[in-house]
């Protein structure tokens, strides 16, 4: 998990879903919603059902980005902004061949370019919600995250200590 000498644990856990089946962290019935923070630092199986009550977790809502343009949007601004230039290269061109009719008759019009193709929106990668544990079940994952650290930490000092004696008197 997290050792004493890291960045403390944030109470920010994101929902996602899971292949296999686990017992819920409140009520011991199997789920597939797990609540990780973004390291996977820590974990726990939820009920969808918990994911509501207010006692449990609270949803984390993020203020929206400014919402970009959208394609239609897009196309629409190119197509009035062709719409102009055309009107305004047409209007030149009348004014330009009035006064070159007669100096050029064997030039020839340039062809105008197609629009090019404008790339097409990918749509973004669906975003996992956000809860914020009760504060009471956080202390109590902290508290559970410090004595499984503790209970490795006592391992490993008993490995360097002595073997008790096993010899009859």
């Amino acid at each position: 998990m997290t050792s004493p000498a890291s960045t403390p644990l944030q109470n920010i856990y994101y929902e996602r879903k899971t292949g296999t089946a686990r017992s819920c962290y409140v009520c011991r019935r199997p789920t597939q919603t797990v609540l990780a923070t973004l390291k996977t630092e820590d974990f726990l199986y939820t009920c969808d059902g918990h994911l509501s009550d207010p006692g449990f977790a609270s949803p984390i809502v993020s203020t929206p980005a400014v919402p970009s343009p959208s394609a239609e949007d897009i196309k629409k601004v190119v197509s009035e902004y062709q719409a102009r230039t055309a009107t305004k290269s047409s209007d030149l061109k009348s004014k330009t061949e009035d006064k070159d009719k007669d100096k050029d008759k064997d030039t020839a019009s340039p062809t105008p370019k197609s629009p090019t193709p404008f790339p097409t929106a990918t749509p973004s990668a669906p975003t996992h919600r956000k809860f914020a544990l009760h504060r009471q079940i956080f202390e109590m994952r902290k508290a559970d995250i410090r004595r499984k650290e503790q209970g490795a930490k006592a391992k490993e000092v008993s490995k360097g200590l002595p073997q008790v004696p096993r010899g009859a008197f």
